[in-house]
Protein backbone atom coordinates (compact mmCIF):
# COMPACT_ATOMS: atom_id res chain seq x y z
CA UNK A 1 0.00 0.00 0.00
CA UNK A 2 1.82 3.21 -1.13
CA UNK A 3 1.56 6.37 1.42
CA UNK A 4 1.70 9.70 0.95
CA UNK A 5 3.91 12.21 3.12
CA UNK A 6 3.13 15.10 4.72
CA UNK A 7 6.44 16.92 5.32
CA UNK A 8 10.14 16.19 4.22
CA UNK A 9 11.77 13.18 6.01
CA UNK A 10 15.55 13.14 6.01
CA UNK A 11 16.72 9.96 7.06
CA UNK A 12 19.92 7.54 8.11
CA UNK A 13 19.56 4.19 8.33
CA UNK A 14 22.65 2.69 10.78
CA UNK A 15 23.27 -0.92 11.18
CA UNK A 16 25.63 -3.71 11.00
CA UNK A 17 27.57 -4.73 7.29
CA UNK A 18 24.57 -7.66 6.68
CA UNK A 19 21.58 -6.28 8.73
CA UNK A 20 19.36 -5.51 5.81
CA UNK A 21 19.87 -1.54 5.70
CA UNK A 22 20.19 -1.58 1.44
CA UNK A 23 16.87 -3.95 1.47
CA UNK A 24 14.89 -1.56 4.22
CA UNK A 25 15.76 1.09 1.78
CA UNK A 26 14.16 -0.70 -1.05
CA UNK A 27 11.10 -1.21 0.36
CA UNK A 28 10.55 2.45 2.15
CA UNK A 29 11.02 3.97 -1.17
CA UNK A 30 8.38 1.42 -2.73
CA UNK A 31 5.94 2.23 0.19
CA UNK A 32 6.87 6.00 0.28
CA UNK A 33 7.04 7.04 -3.51
CA UNK A 34 7.79 10.80 -2.23
CA UNK A 35 11.50 9.19 -0.74
CA UNK A 36 14.17 9.25 -2.72
CA UNK A 37 17.46 7.34 -2.09
CA UNK A 38 20.91 9.88 -2.19
CA UNK A 39 24.05 7.58 -2.22
CA UNK A 40 27.47 9.24 -1.36
CA UNK A 41 28.76 6.57 -3.45
CA UNK A 42 27.10 6.68 -6.91
CA UNK A 43 27.43 10.90 -6.62
CA UNK A 44 31.14 10.40 -6.14
CA UNK A 45 31.29 7.82 -8.96
CA UNK A 46 29.11 10.05 -11.01
CA UNK A 47 31.32 12.61 -10.60
CA UNK A 48 34.37 10.91 -11.41
CA UNK A 49 33.11 9.74 -14.84
CA UNK A 50 31.84 12.87 -16.03
CA UNK A 51 34.91 14.46 -15.07
CA UNK A 52 33.56 17.36 -13.01
CA UNK A 53 36.38 19.41 -10.69
CA UNK A 54 35.34 17.25 -7.75
CA UNK A 55 35.70 14.09 -9.37
CA UNK A 56 38.60 15.07 -10.70
CA UNK A 57 39.67 15.89 -7.80
CA UNK A 58 38.84 12.78 -6.11
CA UNK A 59 39.89 10.25 -8.35
CA UNK A 60 43.79 11.91 -8.22
CA UNK A 61 43.61 11.05 -4.25
CA UNK A 62 41.64 7.59 -4.61
CA UNK A 63 44.63 6.62 -6.94
CA UNK A 64 47.03 7.22 -4.19
CA UNK A 65 45.22 5.22 -1.68
CA UNK A 66 44.41 8.74 0.04
CA UNK A 67 40.83 8.75 1.96
CA UNK A 68 38.68 10.91 0.53
CA UNK A 69 38.31 13.99 3.47
CA UNK A 70 34.73 14.88 4.81
CA UNK A 71 34.74 18.52 3.21
CA UNK A 72 34.75 16.62 0.28
CA UNK A 73 31.54 14.23 0.80
CA UNK A 74 29.46 17.18 2.20
CA UNK A 75 30.11 19.26 -0.69
CA UNK A 76 28.85 16.82 -3.22
CA UNK A 77 25.97 16.22 -0.76
CA UNK A 78 25.42 19.74 -0.87
CA UNK A 79 25.72 20.03 -4.24
CA UNK A 80 23.21 17.23 -5.17
CA UNK A 81 20.46 18.39 -3.00
CA UNK A 82 21.23 21.79 -4.68
CA UNK A 83 20.68 20.47 -8.14
CA UNK A 84 16.78 18.90 -6.61
CA UNK A 85 16.22 22.73 -5.58
CA UNK A 86 15.97 20.94 -1.66
CA UNK A 87 18.74 23.25 -0.47
CA UNK A 88 19.71 26.85 -1.52
CA UNK A 89 21.90 29.10 -0.14
CA UNK A 90 20.86 32.31 1.58
CA UNK A 91 23.00 34.79 -0.31
CA UNK A 92 25.65 33.30 -2.62
CA UNK A 93 25.53 30.35 -4.64
CA UNK A 94 27.93 28.07 -3.79
CA UNK A 95 30.60 26.71 -6.43
CA UNK A 96 28.78 23.78 -8.52
CA UNK A 97 31.14 21.08 -8.66
CA UNK A 98 29.44 19.79 -11.86
CA UNK A 99 31.21 22.40 -14.05
CA UNK A 100 33.86 21.28 -16.04
CA UNK A 101 35.81 23.50 -18.65
CA UNK A 102 39.05 23.12 -20.68
CA UNK A 103 42.13 22.89 -18.51
CA UNK A 104 40.30 22.39 -15.16
CA UNK A 105 42.36 19.17 -13.90
CA UNK A 106 45.08 22.70 -14.13
CA UNK A 107 43.44 25.08 -12.63
CA UNK A 108 42.40 23.35 -9.20
CA UNK A 109 44.92 23.61 -6.49
CA UNK A 110 43.12 21.79 -4.18
CA UNK A 111 39.46 20.54 -2.94
CA UNK A 112 39.72 22.18 0.09
CA UNK A 113 40.08 25.46 -1.67
CA UNK A 114 38.05 25.13 -3.83
CA UNK A 115 34.45 23.39 -2.17
CA UNK A 116 34.74 24.47 1.13
CA UNK A 117 32.99 27.19 1.98
CA UNK A 118 34.94 30.81 2.43
CA UNK A 119 34.47 34.03 4.08
CA UNK A 120 33.66 34.49 0.47
CA UNK A 121 30.79 31.48 -0.06
CA UNK A 122 27.93 31.12 2.19
CA UNK A 123 27.51 28.17 4.48
CA UNK A 124 23.57 28.87 5.45
CA UNK A 125 21.22 27.17 3.41
CA UNK A 126 17.62 27.13 3.51
CA UNK A 127 16.25 23.39 3.29
CA UNK A 128 13.12 22.24 2.04
CA UNK A 129 10.44 21.21 4.27
CA UNK A 130 8.43 19.73 1.24
CA UNK A 131 7.14 15.79 1.28
CA UNK A 132 8.77 15.37 -2.09
CA UNK A 133 12.55 16.82 -0.79
CA UNK A 134 12.19 13.57 1.56
CA UNK A 135 15.64 11.14 1.21
CA UNK A 136 17.56 8.43 2.69
CA UNK A 137 21.25 9.17 2.74
CA UNK A 138 23.22 6.46 2.17
CA UNK A 139 27.12 5.91 2.75
CA UNK A 140 27.54 8.98 4.85
CA UNK A 141 27.44 10.05 7.60
CA UNK A 142 29.26 7.40 9.07
CA UNK A 143 30.94 9.25 12.22
CA UNK A 144 29.56 11.72 14.91
CA UNK A 145 32.21 14.27 13.11
CA UNK A 146 30.73 13.58 9.62
CA UNK A 147 27.47 13.88 11.40
CA UNK A 148 27.91 17.42 13.23
CA UNK A 149 29.08 18.25 9.19
CA UNK A 150 25.57 17.32 7.84
CA UNK A 151 23.81 18.97 10.87
CA UNK A 152 25.37 22.41 10.13
CA UNK A 153 23.79 22.41 7.09
CA UNK A 154 20.45 19.70 7.04
CA UNK A 155 18.95 18.25 9.76
CA UNK A 156 18.73 14.87 9.79
CA UNK A 157 15.15 14.35 11.29
CA UNK A 158 15.08 10.17 12.29
CA UNK A 159 17.95 8.06 12.55
CA UNK A 160 16.87 4.19 12.25
CA UNK A 161 18.80 2.09 14.27
CA UNK A 162 19.06 -1.66 12.68
CA UNK A 163 19.97 -4.48 14.97
CA UNK A 164 20.19 -7.89 14.11
CA UNK A 165 22.11 -10.79 16.14
CA UNK A 166 25.88 -11.22 15.31
CA UNK A 167 25.05 -15.14 14.81
CA UNK A 168 22.36 -14.52 12.47
CA UNK A 169 24.22 -12.16 10.40
CA UNK A 170 27.21 -14.30 10.49
CA UNK A 171 25.17 -17.52 9.13
CA UNK A 172 23.53 -15.21 6.62
CA UNK A 173 26.84 -14.69 5.31
CA UNK A 174 28.15 -18.07 5.66
CA UNK A 175 25.30 -19.09 3.67
CA UNK A 176 25.41 -16.91 0.99
CA UNK A 177 26.47 -17.47 -2.91
CA UNK A 178 27.34 -14.91 -5.54
CA UNK A 179 26.74 -14.82 -9.49
CA UNK A 180 30.01 -12.36 -10.06
CA UNK A 181 29.52 -11.81 -13.51
CA UNK A 182 26.15 -9.96 -12.76
CA UNK A 183 26.46 -9.19 -8.54
CA UNK A 184 22.94 -11.64 -8.02
CA UNK A 185 23.03 -12.79 -4.73
CA UNK A 186 21.54 -15.94 -3.36
CA UNK A 187 21.24 -17.43 0.52
CA UNK A 188 20.94 -20.62 1.18
CA UNK A 189 18.58 -20.34 3.66
CA UNK A 190 16.10 -17.65 2.43
CA UNK A 191 16.88 -17.19 -1.10
CA UNK A 192 18.35 -20.20 -2.29
CA UNK A 193 18.82 -20.92 -6.47
CA UNK A 194 16.42 -23.10 -7.65
CA UNK A 195 19.31 -25.33 -8.79
CA UNK A 196 22.18 -25.63 -5.83
CA UNK A 197 25.20 -23.81 -6.93
CA UNK A 198 24.11 -22.78 -10.09
CA UNK A 199 22.75 -19.04 -11.02
CA UNK A 200 18.41 -19.31 -11.46
CA UNK A 201 19.26 -16.70 -14.90
CA UNK A 202 22.55 -17.82 -16.69
CA UNK A 203 23.14 -21.78 -15.38
CA UNK A 204 26.66 -20.62 -14.55
CA UNK A 205 28.18 -21.19 -11.28
CA UNK A 206 27.67 -19.82 -8.18
CA UNK A 207 30.68 -18.90 -6.04
CA UNK A 208 31.45 -17.73 -1.97
CA UNK A 209 33.62 -14.57 -1.97
CA UNK A 210 36.99 -15.14 -0.13
CA UNK A 211 36.05 -12.54 2.50
CA UNK A 212 32.67 -14.15 3.31
CA UNK A 213 34.34 -15.94 5.95
CA UNK A 214 33.20 -15.95 9.88
CA UNK A 215 36.85 -14.21 10.84
CA UNK A 216 36.83 -11.61 8.34
CA UNK A 217 32.71 -11.03 9.52
CA UNK A 218 33.50 -11.06 13.16
CA UNK A 219 36.47 -8.62 12.73
CA UNK A 220 34.39 -6.11 10.56
CA UNK A 221 31.60 -6.73 13.10
CA UNK A 222 33.34 -5.51 16.22
CA UNK A 223 34.88 -2.41 13.84
CA UNK A 224 31.22 -1.30 13.27
CA UNK A 225 30.14 -1.83 16.94
CA UNK A 226 33.04 0.37 17.97
CA UNK A 227 32.84 3.22 15.12
CA UNK A 228 29.32 3.32 15.15
CA UNK A 229 28.46 4.17 19.28
CA UNK A 230 29.94 7.88 19.04
CA UNK A 231 27.37 8.34 15.48
CA UNK A 232 24.50 6.53 17.89
CA UNK A 233 24.91 8.82 20.72
CA UNK A 234 25.30 12.25 18.60
CA UNK A 235 21.93 11.47 17.30
CA UNK A 236 20.56 10.39 20.20
CA UNK A 237 21.27 13.83 22.07
CA UNK A 238 19.45 15.52 19.35
CA UNK A 239 15.94 12.69 20.08
CA UNK A 240 16.00 11.77 16.71
CA UNK A 241 17.51 8.05 17.10
CA UNK A 242 14.93 5.06 16.80
CA UNK A 243 15.89 1.20 17.11
CA UNK A 244 14.66 -1.74 16.32
CA UNK A 245 15.21 -4.67 16.48
CA UNK A 246 14.78 -8.29 14.58
CA UNK A 247 16.04 -11.37 13.09
CA UNK A 248 15.37 -10.92 9.73
CA UNK A 249 14.26 -7.96 6.93
CA UNK A 250 10.85 -9.50 6.63
CA UNK A 251 10.57 -8.75 10.88
CA UNK A 252 11.94 -5.50 10.90
CA UNK A 253 10.01 -4.20 7.86
CA UNK A 254 6.47 -4.02 9.22
CA UNK A 255 8.22 -2.00 12.21
CA UNK A 256 9.91 0.15 10.16
CA UNK A 257 7.01 0.89 8.32
CA UNK A 258 4.62 2.26 10.99
CA UNK A 259 7.04 4.01 12.60
CA UNK A 260 8.07 5.89 9.78
CA UNK A 261 4.53 6.95 9.16
CA UNK A 262 3.79 7.62 12.68
CA UNK A 263 6.28 10.25 12.00
CA UNK A 264 5.67 11.69 8.39
CA UNK A 265 2.85 10.49 7.24
CA UNK A 266 0.26 12.07 9.25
Amino acid sequence: MLQQLSRAARIILVGAPGAGKGTQTERLIRRFPQLSSISSGDLLRSNVRSRTPLGIQAEAKMKTGALLPDTMMVRLIINELNLRGWLVPDTIMPYTVNFTAPGAESLLESVDDVFIPSPFRTSKYNYSESPSASFILDGFPRTAAQAKQIDEIVPINLVVNIKTPTDVILDRICNRWVHEPSGRVYNTTFNAPRVAGIDDITGEPLVQRADDSPEVWTARLKKFEETSAPLLEHYDKKSVLWTVNGNSSDEISPRLFDEFARRFAH
